[in-house]
C-alpha cells in the first residue's frame, strides 16, 4: 500500500514543466533572402548573414530585420503558436508559470523564412 500510495505522489511531478521538459526551451530557425550575405539582426543586434540558422529562445517576442545596402529592409515578428504539450501540467500553477517564463509553452510556428528583399527605388 505504501508503494501505491509514493507512486501517486510521484508520477504527477514527472509531468511538471512539461513544455520545457520535452520540447525544450529554444529551438533552432533557417534564415534566408533573395540577397547573399543580407545582415540578420534580432531586436537590433547582428547576428549573422544570409542564408542563417540561429538557435532562438521560445520567450523571444522581438522584432527580426533582415537588410541589405540597395535593398528595402524587412522587419517581421516569429509566429508563435501554443504548444501542446504543456497541458501536461495539470493543476500546477506554478509550473505553468515555468512553462511562461522559459518558453516552454511556446512553439514557433516555422522552422524556416525565406525573404524577399526589394530593391530600393532611391
Amino acid at each position: 500500500m505504501k508503494k501505491y500510495i509514493l507512486f501517486i505522489m510521484i508520477v504527477p511531478l514527472l509531468f511538471q514543466s512539461c513544455g520545457a521538459l520535452f520540447s525544450g526551451t529554444s529551438q533552432t530557425i533557417t534564415f534566408d533572402s533573395n540577397v547573399d550575405g543580407a545582415t540578420v539582426e534580432f531586436d537590433g543586434l547582428e547576428v549573422g548573414e544570409t542564408p542563417h540558422t540561429q538557435k532562438v529562445k521560445k520567450s523571444f517576442d522581438g522584432l527580426v530585420t533582415i537588410s541589405a545596402e540597395g535593398y528595402a529592409k524587412k522587419s517581421f515578428e516569429l509566429a508563435r503558436s501554443f504548444n501542446t504539450i504543456s497541458v501536461l501540467n495539470l493543476f500546477s500553477i506554478f509550473h505553468w508559470g515555468i512553462d511562461l517564463i522559459t518558453g516552454g509553452m511556446y512553439k514557433f510556428d516555422q522552422k524556416s523564412y525565406d525573404i524577399k528583399l526589394k530593391e530600393d527605388k532611391d
